[in-house]
């Protein structure tokens, strides 16, 4: 009795482990097929559009003819400014709730709760919020200062999170370890814990150049729509998600320079996750080795 109870149970076991198995792989293959077709729809339409000149030349007519040139200038630089402001600002609070804030303070629970609040505030928001902040009461205007400023709040909340949590998951080892061979805690922090808590990083900031990259409700209220090559970082610039969008929306018979534009964000995307990945990989791991 206890023999065919047992068997009976085992079979149950496996009947569910089958099925939660073919629940996960059919869901990972939808998402495959899914990405695959919008992947092979935007390079079926974009592939004989993708030229030299097109990448380098200025928008016509609308954006109708002619290429992107100012267009992938104005997106690098509000991203360069995105990163340059997110990036020191990121690490310095992230090292400051996992290293010097307890889990119980007050500072720390309410700042983590604001950053999880805002990592899921609207882009829109955001926008609104640059063009009343950054474009009105400093006196920036729209320019890819104000655009990229705009993203960098964006991004943060994102940033702080992954990067704080690549800190927590360095092992108290390796501080122990420090603290017994004499090793201040700024010795430590940069040649211990940093190198050791850099995928974490990277993982905030590819999610993060993910989303300021492709974003355009907030670009819109605070870069602005002018799509000539900016002079200064005080211009108004085009970034390359609100060309996307117009041309598709508002320009008829832009489709087809859309969906080449489209296909220069999605390979942007590509080689900046990819960077990341062999950044992590390679010289990273090389780093924590050597130190």
């Amino acid at each position: 009795m206890e023999e065919s109870m047992v068997k009976t149970m085992e079979r149950n076991l496996d009947g569910r482990e089958l099925l939660a198995s073919t629940l996960v792989w059919s869901a990972a293959a939808l998402m495959t097929a899914t990405f695959c077709w919008l992947l092979g729809d935007i390079i079926w339409h974009a592939l004989n559009h993708i030229t030299w000149t097109f990448l380098t030349a200025p928008p016509r007519n609308a954006g109708r003819e002619g290429g992107i040139g100012p267009i992938l200038i104005s997106t690098a630089l509000i991203l360069g400014v995105c990163l340059g402001v997110s990036i020191p600002i990121g690490l310095g609070t992230a090292v400051l709730l996992a290293e010097f804030t307890t889990d119980d303070s007050l500072f720390g629970r309410l700042t983590r709760r604001s950053l999880d609040v805002l990592s899921g505030v609207p882009s829109i928001v955001f926008g609104l919020f640059g063009n009343a902040f950054f474009c009105k009461t400093l006196g920036l205007g729209f320019s890819i200062l104000s655009g990229g400023l705009t993203l960098a709040c964006m991004v943060l909340p994102i940033l702080i999170r992954s990067t704080e949590e690549g800190f927590r998951a360095v092992p108290t080892g390796y501080r122990l370890s420090a603290a017994a061979l004499g090793l201040s805690r700024t010795t430590t922090l940069v040649h211990l814990l940093l190198p050791a808590a850099v995928p974490g990083l990277l993982v905030g900031l590819v999610l993060g150049v993910g989303r300021a990259i492709a974003e355009t409700a907030a670009l819109i209220f605070t870069s602005g729509y002018v799509d000539r090559t900016p002079e200064s970082l005080l211009d108004s610039g085009r970034a390359l998600s609100i060309h996307i969008f117009d041309l598709s929306m508002n320009v008829p018979g832009g489709d087809a320079n859309a969906y080449a534009s489209a296909l220069v964000l999605v390979v942007l995307l590509l080689a900046i996750n990819g960077t990341a990945s062999w950044l992590a990989e390679h010289w990273l791991h090389r780093r924590i080795i050597t130190a």
